[in-house]
């Protein structure tokens, strides 16, 4: 039997694949890496209007990404699986503690449109004043200059707060998809940025800007395929599921990162049954690993 891997050409439906010369080995200069962030940034914006694609799903993930990245930036051992359970297992009243306080921040802003609001509700230990005057710390690059536009504010705040990693990354993040005429902020700094290019200034902070930029963006359009792929086989086995709330809860693992068998519009047991069935069909994984306080997703 023939496994070959499913390709673009295979179903038109998947996400193109990124060119083989945007490649980040081959930029020697500034130049070059700019060059090359807004060619992965271009085929990543054509990638997010694919009407097959989880967006919601994808901002989830990358948020998940950068949260991880933030809390290694500041020397904790958590990861992506214990900041899962600080968010989807943590008790109504309970805190989830400061690992999960950086992903609650990134999830609350990728989950509305990009506005002083979001961001106020994001970021709820910054003053509206002070994220007002971050964000337009990035207008006066060029408006052709989305990255720059980014790594200005992220200077600017770095500068002020030097502590304010989680901040900045999300600033320069909503300055970027202002700038590229997205609705939503999509998680690409913090995913790609290197420890040592928060302490960066000038042209060395616009180059590993482009750079981390570039190297996320392509990194955004492998797993929108991936998720492409898991959300057409979950979309494929919803028509065999029978039980009542099955649809409503087909659409939360279209559109969260996890979900846990209680989260779901279920009793208890069904929800537990259908969660198995899903899993006996392929169309979703099981995220931890674990036999009690199980998570499930794409």
């Amino acid at each position: 039997m023939n496994h070959a891997r499913q390709t673009h050409d295979d179903d038109p439906a998947l996400p193109p694949p990124i060119p083989r010369w945007v490649r980040l080995d081959h930029a020697e200069t500034i130049e070059d890496m700019a060059f090359l962030s807004g060619a992965a940034l271009n085929h990543l914006h054509l990638v997010m209007r694919g009407a097959d694609l989880p967006a919601a799903l994808l901002r989830q993930r990358l948020a998940l990404r950068a949260a991880e990245a933030c809390v290694t930036f500041a020397g904790r051992p958590e990861r992506a699986a214990d900041l899962r359970d600080a968010l989807y297992l943590t008790r109504p009243g309970d805190l989830p503690g400061p690992a999960g306080e950086t992903y609650l921040c990134w999830r609350r802003a990728v989950d509305r449109p990009v506005s002083a609001a979001m961001l106020g509700r994001a970021l709820p230990d910054v003053a509206p004043a002070r994220i007002a005057g971050w964000l337009a710390a990035g207008q006066g690059a060029p408006v052709t200059q989305p990255v720059t536009r980014a790594a200005s504010v992220l200077e600017q705040v770095l500068t002020e707060s030097p502590r304010a990693e989680v901040a900045a990354l999300i600033l320069a993040d909503a300055v970027l998809a202002q700038a590229l005429g997205w609705d939503h902020l999509v998680p690409l700094l913090a995913v790609g940025a290197r420890r040592g290019d928060l302490r960066r200034g000038g042209a060395d902070l616009r180059l590993a800007c482009h750079r981390a930029v570039a190297g996320s963006a392509m990194a955004a359009v492998r797993l929108a395929g991936d998720l492409t792929r898991r959300a057409a086989r979950l979309n494929a086995v919803a028509p065999k599921l029978r039980a009542r709330g099955a649809g409503q809860a087909v659409q939360m693992l279209l559109t969260r990162d996890a979900v846990s068998p209680a989260a779901l519009p279920l009793p208890d047991r069904a929800a537990r049954r259908l969660c198995d069935r899903l899993l006996a069909l392929k169309a979703v994984r099981e995220l931890t690993g674990r036999e009690t306080f199980r998570l499930y997703g794409l």
